[in-house]
């Protein structure tokens, strides 16, 4: 197998989170992305209810410029106490 990522930047990447439906939830994990990739379009952001409401999956929609950027997202994503789960 190779260690070369099929992964051409820069590229439009979807970056979905999952966690408790909280007040504070969507900013905080629009805030975790925008840190390392900079500001996003509002329209660049989707939310989607749980069926119970309880939960919601935020996806942040970036222009990624390197394998690098994304692997310290995703890090740093996977941290937060407060996202559940992080694809």
């Amino acid at each position: 197998m190779s260690d070369e990522s099929a992964l051409e930047c820069p590229c439009e990447v979807p970056i979905k989170m999952m966690g408790r439906d909280t007040p504070d939830f969507r900013a905080t994990a629009r805030a975790l992305v925008e840190k390392h990739a900079g500001e996003v379009a509002d329209d660049a952001v989707k939310a989607a209810l749980s069926r119970n409401g309880r939960f919601v999956s935020v996806t942040v929609t970036i222009t990624a410029t390197s394998r690098e950027q994304l692997d310290t997202i995703y890090r740093e994503v996977t941290a937060h106490e407060d996202i559940l789960m992080a694809l």
